[in-house]
């Protein structure tokens, strides 16, 4: 290997942390007044009312003292003008003129719906994330405070991130990278990793971001999926106060038959000396070397509103992953307005004090519609963490928050529930806190006790100031959705736990049977989009006719998507949403969600994380198996040990007891199985298929989405150690 020369202060940049008592820089510094006035504002209310499923227009009153209204559908032309004015909250270069059309599913072609959005359009998504906002005098406002986990720290404002795309692009270009060109991004939360992305909308290149934890098969398959002709990473990461090489990962990914000319390396962690890492004469090249010595200005093209932006994979429940592929304009305008419609402060006059952060990995769809284009496209500033939550200390979350003064927190329940177990007796007090107005969650439904946690606790201080709970946004959308579908709304006098409430303006939504025919309240049913946004994905890379079987097939004569996840309504109309189909388990003809026995179980003061899962049972049909994650006060005893063998099966009992008294006796757990974790995506979905086939030793189902693959081990050793195996 002969790397590039590093210069010492780009070393120093890339592995050294910050001075402790760095100053932060204040979102707004330097940007005149008359610019914050310009950001992207809401849309007029009449608007958004008329395309709202939950406000009849004629119902104004019942809304303004907390109703939910009459529910009636909206019109197909209110609706059509919500999302036009939506789209028209963007910098075109050609203004569309049709904003809805398509064709409808076609099962005799194994054809899912030709969904288009603007067809006639023509835009640049990175315009509108970062130039226009520099072009509007905005370009000192702060776009992004990235926190490394060693400690270091940046503030990058929109002029900043500009010049980086424009460099990128240029890069880009010099490859052979063009419009239509696939690049995956193998890399951890970066300021690198926002920029490339950008850089590939910049040019019409079509990006597929990889978590950085994956292994070599997991990019393997994406590489070879897309064929991809560049790949992006780095020399190592941070981890836990580690640096983790990862480019003999991205090694073995590329090695077999792929279209990769190049891989493109980001000297993260300063291993740019002789035999570091890996190097490949010619295939390999340095970041600083390509795109850091680029110009700084760049002319951006235009494309069509259903050019394609990115492809995001998602395990299936069976099968390889499905790249899923969102265009550019559809998919932006979805993004943006949810996102200014959910997170943005309520006055407009004061969004400019807005701090977003999204907790999610930048490969993670939440990040792709929360952290990256839905806030940029808005002018929002963001906070990006590169690190895991508890290193080198429970708290640093809440560090973070306090640093930069957080506004709106997004995160995902499984966090929550880890964060309630590393500080059960609350947040220390030196974290004030104060910032937050806001707090979201994403993943999977929360629980009642998390969901109550995070109002009480870390929108604690907001709760002191004015009596009133934060809002809570508990948002329900996927991958193929690529916005939110459900949520309550900021604005929401009451809020029920681990609700998703209700649809927002411009989709529907219905709860019905195997018939499409809805079912009454209270009763479990499957959860169909009746009416998508412009960000659904149009379908899966390479594979036309499993988007239609996977999404469409079950209910294409209605034209309906279906979720894959149950639901209920209750009383009020409003949608609980009750896990995966696959996850509901039956017992003695008793229908029972997996999401509800495991938020019983995490109700226990000493439960952690449950995952539960269905295994077949001769006498009733299904049983329910938990796997138990216990609190520091339950930690399993040594093994062998017979006292402590005995206490554990006491305590495993008392969570069945606890299950039958929250929920009634038929929910009990046939079993409890005490585990250091359970396996989740990373998106935070735990993988109850896994736990299936570890507890009835069948093959087990692809792995490579999970954020703790090595869980799987972990659980298989305690299932082989029970007493009687």
């Amino acid at each position: 290997m002969t790397p590039s020369p590093l210069d010492a202060a780009t070393r120093a940049r890339s592995s050294a942390p910050a001075a402790p008592d760095a100053p932060v820089r204040r979102p707004n510094d330097g940007v005149p007044a008359e610019a914050l006035a310009t950001l992207p504002g809401p849309l007029p209310q009449a608007v958004v009312d008329a395309a709202d499923p939950d406000v009849h227009p004629g119902r104004a009153e019942d809304l303004a003292h907390g109703g939910r209204g009459d529910g009636c559908p909206v019109a197909e032309e209110d609706r059509l003008a919500f999302w036009a004015a939506a789209g028209r909250r963007l910098t075109w270069d050609r203004e569309f003129t049709r904003v809805s059309t398509g064709t409808p599913a076609d099962p005799a072609a194994e054809r899912g719906p030709a969904l288009r959005w603007y067809e006639d359009g023509r835009l640049n998504v990175a315009v509108n994330c970062v130039d226009r906002h520099v072009a509007a005098g905005r370009g000192e406002k702060v776009a992004l405070y990235f926190e490394g986990e060693p400690g270091d720290r940046e503030a990058v404002t929109y002029a900043d991130l500009q010049r980086r795309v424009a460099q990128a692009a240029h890069g880009l270009e010099d490859l052979g990278i063009g419009p239509g060109d696939r690049v995956v991004v193998y890399l951890p939360v970066l300021v690198e990793t926002i920029v490339i992305a950008l850089a590939c909308a910049r040019i019409g290149a079509v990006h597929s971001l990889v978590f950085g934890g994956f292994s070599a098969d997991a990019l393997r398959f994406r590489v070879e999926d897309t064929g991809a002709k560049l790949l992006v990473t780095t020399d190592g990461q941070h981890r836990r106060g580690q640096v983790v090489p990862v480019k003999e990962n991205a090694d073995a990914a590329v090695a077999g038959d792929n279209a990769i000319e190049h891989v493109l390396v980001i000297a993260r962690c300063g291993l740019t000396g002789a035999g570091e890492i890996p190097w490949t004469e010619g295939r390999d090249l340095w970041w600083h070397d390509v795109v850091e010595t680029k110009p700084t200005e760049h002319a951006p093209a235009s494309f069509d509103a259903e050019h394609p932006l990115f492809v995001m994979y998602t395990s299936g429940t069976t099968g390889r992953p499905k790249g899923l592929v969102h265009t550019s304009a559809g998919y932006l305008a979805a993004a943006s307005w949810t996102h200014d419609f959910l997170f943005s402060h309520p006055d407009p006059a004061r969004r400019h004090e807005d701090v977003h952060w999204c907790t999610a990995d930048l490969a993670w769809v939440t990040a792709h519609t929360y952290e990256m284009y839905g806030p940029l496209s808005n002018g929002v500033t963001q906070v990006i963490y590169e690190g895991v939550p508890n290193a080198p200390h429970p708290g640093r979350h809440f560090e973070v928050i306090d640093r930069y003064r957080v506004t709106s927190y997004y995160t995902a329940p499984t966090l929550i529930r880890s964060l309630m177990g590393w500080h059960p007796d609350g947040i220390p007090a030196e974290h004030s806190l104060e910032s937050i107005r806001l707090i979201g969650t994403v993943g999977e439904a929360v629980n009642p006790e998390a969901w109550t946690w995070a109002r009480t606790q870390i929108g604690r201080a907001a709760l002191a100031r004015t009596g009133e709970p934060v809002p809570m946004v508990d948002t329900w959308w996927q991958s193929e959705t690529g916005s939110t579908v459900l949520s309550p709304r900021p604005t929401d006098r009451t809020f029920k736990p681990g609700c998703g409430s209700r649809p927002l303006p411009g989709v529907e939504v219905a709860v019905v049977d195997d018939d499409g025919a809805p079912v009454p309240a209270q009763t479990q049913g499957k959860i169909v989009v009746t009416r998508t946004s412009p960000s659904m994905a149009r379908t899966v890379w390479g594979d036309p006719a499993r988007y239609f079987h996977s999404y469409w097939e079950d209910y294409a004569e209605q034209g309906w998507f279906l979720a894959g996840d149950g639901a209920k309504t209750d009383e009020d109309g409003d949608v609980w949403i009750l896990g995966r189909i696959d996850d509901v388990i039956n017992i003695s003809g008793h229908r029972l969600s997996t999401i509800e026995i495991e938020s019983a179980l995490v109700a226990h003061p000493h439960v952690v994380e449950a995952g539960v899962c269905p295994v077949p049972d001769a006498r009733t049909g299904h049983a329910a198996v938990a796997f138990v994650v216990p609190g520091r006060e339950w930690a399993p005893g040594p093994e062998g040990d017979e006292a402590a063998a005995a206490l554990t099966a006491e305590r495993a009992e008392e969570l069945r007891r606890h299950v039958g008294t929250v929920i009634g006796p038929v929910a009990k757990p046939a079993e409890v199985v005490f585990v250091p974790d359970v396996p989740k995506t990373r998106s935070g979905k735990i993988m109850r298929r896994l736990l299936t086939q570890l507890h009835t030793g069948t093959a087990l189902g692809d792995t490579t989405s999970l954020q703790n693959e090595v869980c799987v081990g972990q659980i298989a050793q305690v299932l082989a150690d029970r007493p009687g195996r």
